[in-house]
């Protein structure tokens, strides 16, 4: 879908997507249990055996932290599937767990359903237990009947998570793996690979730049014999980025990494350089070998949340369009540090710079330029007593049209 300026816009699945804005990913699998981040393919089933699996508490833990979705690692590069797949014998049907009559997809579906939460499924495509991997054609149709199970099995999934790692030269039929996707699950938003309709922002840490655009002009050459051909020739393209992170060290919980959750400060940070520079935030808490989300991490979680709502709860004003130019007035002289705005990104991404300005003793004096705001933009400035906070743009494609601006001290 193309704007009036010849720039690529939104489909509604996106902008859907864009709201979501804070997510929260859980690693989990034989990997728990041994202490290790890749699998090897080898791993005997019965290392998996959580002792109180609830994925409830993930998803209540999720809800009252703020986050929207929840992606969960279905087969991960070792290929274990946590679900009782008809594909492979490696998976939870073979392991004691359950008598070998658990799903844990189902419960994490459930789980999210109950609690409001989207569901979004990851099924990596790289896998070093199966054997017909090294035969292209073959291991496609087996790794597109497992889509075909996860998205007719569990009702509505919002994302669909393809990890770009690994793969050791394999080039992917994506057009069947697309098509297939596609068919069973339209609304669905792809991550990464294939058709993406949303991008890895590059790193693992949470952040994005700044700017961050949602227009991609041109595919990642590297990354060019991941795409459909179709897609690759037909830049540029709304693909928006995702900041996925680790709340610790690692994806997969283990026994020894505690000292390395994140501090409530970073974390927050991590939440203003994401969300507020118009990306989402995917933030993983590996569930432990009891199947709960650690005591520590959820603390963790919960101090981040309240300290969000702390910042960002109640603005001093607020604004909406949609509109060129977005003004907030006080009742009188007030302290203000930091402002929220957001483009009727709709229309496409059309600010190119913008300047925040303060009415100070009568005057207007800038306190902040800018140059991409997308689905949402926080920027932190001096501190000023001001009667007034106003955002203009100062350089377009097109026609601004702004959504809302909204004043804080924090």
């Amino acid at each position: 879908m193309e704007s009036t300026t010849g720039q690529p816009k939104p489909t509604e699945k996106q902008l859907a997507w864009h709201e979501l804005e804070f997510g929260m990913f859980c690693h989990f699998g034989p990997n728990t249990f041994l202490d290790q981040e890749w699998g090897s393919g080898t791993e005997d089933p019965d290392v998996f055996n959580p002792t109180a699996l609830d994925p409830r508490q993930w998803a209540q833990a999720a809800k009252e932290a703020g986050v929207k979705y929840l992606v969960f690692t279905a087969k991960h590069h070792d290929g274990f599937c946590l679900w009782p797949t008809e594909t492979t014998e490696h998976c939870v049907r073979s392991c004691r767990w359950a008598g070998g009559k658990g799903d844990v997809v189902g419960l994490v579906a459930e789980a999210c359903r109950d609690a409001g939460l989207k569901l979004g499924l990851y099924c990596s495509p790289w896998d070093r237990h199966e054997p017909c991997y090294d035969d292209p054609p073959a291991y496609d149709r087996f790794y597109a009947r497992q889509w075909t199970e996860l998205l007719t099995r569990y009702g509505p999934v919002t994302c669909v998570w393809l990890d770009g790692a690994g793969s050791e030269g394999h080039v992917y039929n994506w057009q069947m793996i697309i098509g297939t996707i596609r068919e069973l699950q339209p609304d669905a938003c792809i991550f990464s690979m294939g058709e993406p309709d949303y991008r890895w922002v590059g790193n693992e840490d949470g952040l994005a730049p700044d700017p961050c655009w949602n227009v991609v002009e041109a595919p990642d050459p590297g990354h060019e014999p991941f795409l459909l051909p179709s897609f690759a020739a037909s830049y540029p393209h709304w693909i928006p980025a995702e900041c996925d992170a680790r709340i610790r060290a690692n994806w997969f919980w283990n026994s020894y990494d505690l000292p390395t959750l994140k501090s409530t400060e970073r974390l927050v940070d991590m939440y203003c350089k994401s969300v507020g520079h118009g990306a989402n935030l995917l933030l993983n808490i590996g569930p432990d070998t009891r199947g709960l989300l650690p005591e520590p991490d959820v603390q963790r979680l919960m101090d981040m949340a309240a300290e969000i709502r702390r910042r960002f709860g109640k603005p001093l004003a607020e604004a909406g369009g949609p509109a060129s130019a977005l003004e907030v007035r006080f009742d009188k002289p007030t302290a203000i540090n930091c402002a929220i705005s957001q483009e009727n990104i709709a229309e496409g991404e059309r600010v190119r710079e913008y300047i925040l300005q303060a009415l100070i003793h009568g005057r207007w004096e800038g306190v902040y330029v800018g140059t991409a705001i997308g689905h949402k933009k926080i920027d932190y400035f001096p501190t000023v007593v001001a009667d007034a906070l106003r955002l203009q743009v100062t350089r377009s494609s097109g026609s601004p049209s702004l959504r809302s601006l909204a004043a804080f001290f924090c």
